[in-house]
């Protein structure tokens, strides 16, 4: 069947949310899920997008919901993060986290939210923070982004029974590689882990 010129215009967002419609009309909600769900339900941001389809879907286990978007995006997983932290699944934010590159500011703004509440998420989003950083992601980084990641961890630390010796030590080891940034943070936190 040959597209006609009004077909061509059609956005492929605005035909999979018709396809996905009909199939949830017709009750054939896995499918419409299979299908058309990810296509149907972009939002501006990934938490967006995932409100939706959750939304649309409560059947669906967050979690699960979650890695299937996470697996439509390989490579770009860390992107996922704020999703899985707005949901409450910790866990796997942190795994996402630690499988791609995640914006440093919001695991820094994790970090310091979470450290009464969620001291062991708390430390690993600041860890996170200066590891990416210290890889060279981040937009404009500044002293006073890794300072903030920096006091986020030592704040959160003793919630989860981890001396603060310790934390310094895995954060100089972590910095003592060739990495692009690492020079740079170790500086601005010279003096914080003598």
């Amino acid at each position: 069947m040959q597209k006609t010129r009004a077909d061509a215009m059609t956005p492929d967002w605005l035909i999979a949310q018709a396809c996905e419609a009909i199939l949830l009309s017709s009750g054939m909600h896995e499918e419409a899920y299979r299908r058309y769900a990810l296509e149907a339900n972009q939002g501006t941001t990934n938490l967006t997008t995932f409100r939706a389809i959750a939304k649309k879907y409560p059947d669906k286990a967050p979690q699960d919901i979650l890695r299937d978007l996470n697996t439509s995006t390989p490579g770009e997983e860390g992107k996922w993060f704020a999703a899985a932290k707005s949901a409450g699944l910790f866990d796997v934010a942190i795994e996402l986290l630690t499988r791609s590159p995640t914006d440093p500011r919001t695991l820094i703004r994790a970090a310091r939210d979470y450290r009464d509440k969620q001291p062991d998420f708390a430390v690993e989003s600041g860890l996170a923070a200066l590891r990416w950083i210290s890889l060279g992601h981040g937009y404009k980084i500044t002293g006073g982004d890794i300072l903030n990641a920096y006091a986020a961890v030592m704040n959160a630390a003793p919630g989860v029974g981890i001396s603060t010796q310790l934390v310094k030590e895995q954060i100089r080891e972590m910095l003592s590689g060739s990495q692009p940034r690492s020079q740079f943070v170790r500086k601005i936190l010279e003096q914080h882990l003598s």
